[in-house]
């Protein structure tokens, strides 16, 4: 099966969480919306009659189109083996993946606490304020709780020797507060050993090396969930 990922062309966004277990899976997938019509295809999709997806990314697959980032790697961590099994193994699988979910959700806030339709020049104050409460309370609660996991369960991964999607999503997570944060950051890796040395498990396995050298990895930039305001790296 030939997938069809939905996704805004010049970001990675939360369709990086997808791409990243395509490519990992070594699934055959094209990325729409950055090629011809693509975004027009897009966009028809989400006016549909019936049963049309909110927002993207959403995934086809055959005859069936899945919305919501942890949705779909739920689907797709069953059929590439990036899951577990057995049912009580793929919902704890997908708790964490919702977990991270509202992690992504905060990290964004830093740079828009009133909300996305303001510009960050608008916003400047709340977000300094946000930066600050999310570094001192937030990323010591949600990357404690992964090194913790890491730590209990005594593998390489999140749930023990075997890769799954979830250890590709904190690996992004662990790229993208590099890219936006990368003074606080540095300081703050000292804390979770665990994370970055998952973080470098992850770039060293051979597809993922593959994707990240490729154009199809878009480079972070200013217009992602991960963007870089000097003002708040301090």
């Amino acid at each position: 099966m030939r997938y069809q990922l939905y996704y805004w062309p010049g970001i990675q966004g939360r369709g990086e969480y997808v791409r990243l277990a395509l490519e990992e899976a070594g699934a055959a997938y094209s990325d729409v919306a950055r090629s011809g019509n693509g975004m027009g295809a897009m966009m028809k999709m989400m006016e549909a009659k019936g049963l049309p997806p909110f927002a993207p990314p959403f995934l086809r697959a055959g005859k069936l189109v899945i919305g919501q980032t942890a949705n779909i790697l739920l689907y797709l961590g069953a059929r590439h083996g990036l899951a577990p099994k057995a049912e009580p193994g793929k919902l704890w699988l997908h708790q964490l993946q919702l977990t991270i979910t509202d992690f992504v959700s905060e990290i964004h806030d830093t740079h828009h606490p009133l909300g996305p339709t303001l510009y960050y020049e608008d916003q400047r104050a709340a977000a300094k304020k946000r930066t600050e409460e999310f570094w001192k309370e937030r990323v010591p609660k949600y990357l404690g709780y992964f090194e913790r996991l890491l730590k209990a369960n005594g593998g390489a991964y999140v749930t023990g020797r075997r890769l799954t999607y979830v250890d590709l999503s904190l690996f992004q997570i662990v790229e993208g507060l590099r890219y936006a944060f990368p003074k606080r950051m540095k300081a703050f890796e000292r804390e979770t050993p665990g994370l970055i040395g998952l973080r470098d498990r992850v770039v060293a396995r051979p597809n993922i090396k593959a994707y990240l050298a490729s154009d199809r990895r878009i480079a972070f930039n200013e217009d992602g969930i991960f963007r870089r305001y000097k003002a708040l790296d301090i």
